[in-house]
């Protein structure tokens, strides 16, 4: 399988970057810009992409790269910072941006020579995404200009001779048109690609590896009863079968009614289940915690603890299997990447873990991926296009300390949101909705009588990989309705707001 390597500046647009060269058939993963050259080379990359970043290039302590990665002979895409990393290491000269108008932010008409490769075939005009504040003062030799703004002279560079390509602008977002094409040109028209990533190849690799690596060993999987981890349990049950126990942890963090359900789906199947009654045992581990990252430690470290339990009476189990994707690994913090939130089944790990070895067969793979993946193993549609939900529940859902009541005034305000969604037909169009208990109380009136109590807020978004998110247009009739049915229906709640952001700048997830 050919493959392309997207090396890490630290911009906030990278994960998508590696969406799109997947979403054109072409495999890539994400690797930290201090990868060292031999594994690099190791790979055999048919095409690397340097990514965008914060920094300014010609900074002591901006992220560099090994120079001798331009004499690998791989052609080289470089976008935002990393096109001003071109210019920089290649005899070029990159200078902060003086002249306001030489600063470019936002959407942007730009002009493309369409003999260039990258923008061969497009319309000569149309609106691009910037955000630089450096601009290249002198291109390096061997380069040419291949576009340009009505403010800036050098908005894209390219050595046809040597492959190399640099966009000052940002391809892989919605708001730059032709984006993807020009990514695609890229792969394609520059790099060679065959378009060999497909998910039923990966599905055979997938099964043949694990089947490899676990022999005739146990392994224990880590079951929610999520889209996530029921695509593992599949995949796992394919490549091991009997091998294979799953134990559903219930926490006590579980939506309405949930626990039940997802024990009364997977009874069905084929394999040893096995729930765990852990409610108390994690309320204990959280009384008086408040802080997000201390939630998920805990909870990432109390899930081990009860697999290492039970794997003790299974007896002789080996591996522990989790459902962790793509998304979870990058937010958790790659490389030099910043931390955006640690994961429970990922950052949010203990030190020592009492298995051979964590396999996590999802780890590569995006929430659209894995949904396609389960669909190629036969699971129903409704698991594979069930609502995501964190491992540590409504714990990060609940802002400030958890109490049970807390808890159960949240899995009711919650279970009136879905249900109405439902009822209104307003739900099909939603990639995510929740409701999230906030820690803030103000003044209401009921029955003539003063009241002071929680404010409930009301998530909603749209998105195809779940790594950028926009807030979902509910008609506000639909949100009245709801509105009318919690405050009514659920003791404690006397306000409700509706958020309005996308991601980023905010994540899906308030904590």
């Amino acid at each position: 399988m050919q493959e392309v390597i997207v090396l890490d500046f630290g911009g906030q647009y990278n994960q998508l970057i590696a969406r799109r060269v997947r979403e054109c058939g072409v495999y890539c993963e994400v690797k930290p810009h201090t990868t060292p050259l031999c594994e690099l080379r190791e790979k055999k990359p048919i095409g690397i992409i340097f990514t965008g970043g914060p920094h300014s290039v010609y900074a002591p302590d901006s992220p560099q790269v090994d120079p001798e990665i331009f004499s690998l002979g791989v052609p080289i895409l470089g976008i935002c910072y990393g096109c001003q990393l071109l210019a920089h290491y290649l005899g070029g000269k990159v200078v902060p941006a003086t002249d306001a108008s030489a600063r470019e932010y936002g959407k942007t008409e730009t002009h493309y020579d369409t003999a260039c490769t990258l923008f061969r075939g497009l319309p000569e005009s149309g609106v691009s995404w910037m955000s630089h504040g450096d601009y290249m003062e002198k291109v390096p030799d061997g380069f040419t200009l291949t576009a340009r703004s009505d403010e800036c002279p050098n908005v894209a560079i390219a050595d046809e001779k040597r492959r190399f390509y640099g966009v000052q602008f940002h391809p892989e977002v919605n708001h730059t048109e032709n984006g993807c094409r020009m990514i695609r040109s890229f792969l394609y028209d520059v790099c060679g690609a065959k378009g060999d990533w497909t998910m039923g190849d990966y599905c055979k690799t997938a099964i043949a590896s694990l089947r490899e690596k676990i022999g005739g060993g146990k392994v224990l999987l880590a079951l929610s009863g999520g889209v996530d981890s029921s695509v593992a349990a599949a995949l796992l049950a394919e490549a091991v079968g009997k091998q294979l126990t799953c134990v559903f942890v219930d926490h006590g963090l579980m939506r309405k009614n949930e626990g039940d359900e997802v024990e009364a789906a997977f009874r069905k199947w084929d394999l040893n289940f096995v729930r765990v009654d852990a409610e108390e045992r994690f309320l204990s581990k959280l009384a008086g915690v408040t802080e997000p990252e201390r939630k998920r430690k805990i909870i990432g470290e109390e899930f081990i603890r009860v697999f290492e339990d039970e794997s003790k009476k299974i007896g002789a189990v080996d591996y522990l299997a989790q459902g962790t994707i793509y998304p979870d690994v990058i937010e958790s913090g790659l490389g030099s990447a910043a931390t955006i939130k640690s994961h429970h089944n990922v950052g949010g790990l203990p030190d020592f873990v009492d298995f051979k070895e964590i396999i996590e067969p999802l780890r590569m793979l995006f929430k659209d991926e894995v949904r396609n993946l389960g669909r190629e193993l036969g699971l129903p549609e409704y698991l594979v296009s069930r609502q995501p939900f964190p491992g540590p529940g409504l714990a990060i859902r609940v802002i400030g300390e958890i109490t049970r009541d807390k808890l159960d005034t949240l899995r009711q305000a919650d279970f009136v949101f879905r249900d109405e969604l439902h009822r209104q037909g307003a739900d099909s169009a939603l990639s995510q909705y929740f409701a999230v208990l906030t820690n803030l109380r103000s003044v209401g009136v009921m029955g003539d009588g003063r009241t002071y109590d929680y404010t409930l807020a009301l998530r909603a978004v749209t998105t195809s990989d779940f790594m950028t998110a926009d807030w979902a247009r509910i008609p506000y009739e639909v949100l009245d309705r709801i509105s009318v049915r919690i405050v009514n229906e659920v003791p404690h709640i006397n306000r409700i707001v509706y958020d309005i952001t996308s991601k980023p700048p905010a994540t899906i997830e308030w904590e």
